[in-house]
């Protein structure tokens, strides 16, 4: 998620930059990347683009956050399985005191 994210926040934010520096307005058209755009799609053009940022934000926080809370959880299952690794090796210490309190 953080991967596609990024991908489109990077997209979003290269098409309004191209479309800021690159843009040249011509008798009624505006030319962005050499390509004759009308208003409509000019308009379009950003509105996509502020979208695709949008939501790469939105999915890298998403990420973000699942990616920590999978952290957490891994963490809390090793030291859980480190309680148990040792209390399995006390068992294995002591079986005659486990038989002889029988």
């Amino acid at each position: 998620m953080v991967v596609l994210g990024l991908i489109l926040l990077a997209a979003g934010v290269a098409t309004i930059l191209a479309g800021v520096l690159t843009a040249e307005n011509a008798v009624g058209v505006v030319q962005v990347l050499g390509v004759d755009v009308g208003a409509p799609t000019l308009f379009l053009l950003g509105l996509a683009s502020g979208v695709a940022v949008l939501l790469g934000v939105v999915l890298i926080r998403i990420g973000t956050r699942r990616s920590l809370q999978a952290r957490r959880e891994h963490k809390q299952l090793e030291e859980l399985s480190q309680k148990l690794d040792a209390v399995e090796a006390e068992r294995r210490r002591d079986p005659d005191e486990d038989a002889a309190s029988h």
